[in-house]
């Protein structure tokens, strides 16, 4: 049984204010430290005119669609998400659902850009092939998950963001909190 507003609230600041940031090695990184080089990403991401990549699955491919407009929109960066539905049911169909992201990366993505993957689970294998080829054709990873501290795609990332909760619900309320937070940074100094 779900606790009150208040308890809800209470359990999200904690949850939030507990954030982990690490790098590539699996360092600690400070969060405001982990938003900062975030944003340092995604601005020079933006002056090289490069390409910011989004994904997930379900509720975290809805987030990946809102962030990508949203950074488009607001911070001026060029943004793609694979979320055509005859892209995803061709690939899915030829190849497997675990190749609907790593197929259409391969071939648009280029060093330099940026992958940001999200995964409450952070097991996903359509999501960690996409990091795979993400890593290989040199392009900048920032992570976001939940659940398990030891789940696989918190070590895949130049920057991994985890959230310590055990449900989806949590996880992907903070995952948007982060990246509301990481969208307003990035759109600071530019008009709609």
């Amino acid at each position: 049984m779900a606790g009150s507003w208040r308890e809800t609230v209470e359990g999200l600041h904690r949850l939030l204010t507990a954030v982990a940031f690490t790098d590539r090695r699996g360092h600690e990184v400070d969060p405001e430290t982990g938003f900062a080089q975030w944003t340092a990403l995604g601005k020079e991401l933006r002056e090289r005119r490069r390409t910011a990549f989004l994904i997930g699955n379900g509720a975290s491919a809805s987030m990946a669609s809102h962030f990508s407009a949203d950074l488009a929109k607001n911070a001026h960066v060029h943004t793609e998400v694979f979320t055509d539905l005859s892209l995803i049911t061709a690939i899915s169909n030829d190849m497997g659902y675990e190749h609907v992201y790593a197929e259409p990366l391969k071939r648009r993505g280029q060093r330099g850009d940026l992958l940001v993957a999200i995964s409450s689970s952070g097991r996903s294998p359509n999501i960690r092939a996409a990091t795979a080829v993400a890593r290989a054709t040199e392009l900048a990873i920032v992570t976001l998950s939940a659940m398990s501290p030891d789940n696989p795609l918190r070590g895949e990332g130049d920057l991994n963001v985890f959230l310590d909760c055990r449900t989806y619900g949590e996880a992907e309320t903070g995952h948007a909190a982060i990246l509301h937070h990481w969208m307003d940074r990035m759109a600071e100094g530019y008009s709609t």
